[in-house]
């Protein structure tokens, strides 16, 4: 299952996702740095503006649930940025792309 957080506009979410970047860094290193874990970052329409949201990979399950993400789909590999984990994974999870 993957999940999402919505950080809003994507200007005042910089410490915020500084933050979770951290976390998510130091949980794939004690994980053993699997290949299918990974946090992807995309901005999506959200009104008058965009807004960061933040999507982790069903690996990176643990430290999205302590940070009250929300189930989702798999989103769209189109337009996904890496924002921490395994490089592999867009590959891994996204065999089309």
């Amino acid at each position: 299952m993957w999940l999402r957080i919505a950080l809003g506009d994507p200007l005042l979410a910089i410490d915020e996702q500084e933050q979770i970047k951290a976390g998510v860094e130091t949980a794939f290193d004690e994980a053993g740095e699997p290949d299918d874990m990974a946090v992807f970052t995309r901005y999506e329409s959200g009104g008058l503006h965009c807004e960061l949201c933040l999507y982790f990979t069903p690996a990176a399950a643990t430290v999205a649930r302590a940070l009250n993400a929300t189930p989702c789909k798999a989103p769209e590999p189109d337009g996904l940025s890496l924002l921490a984990g395994s490089q592999r994974a867009l590959r891994l999870l996204f065999p089309e792309c």
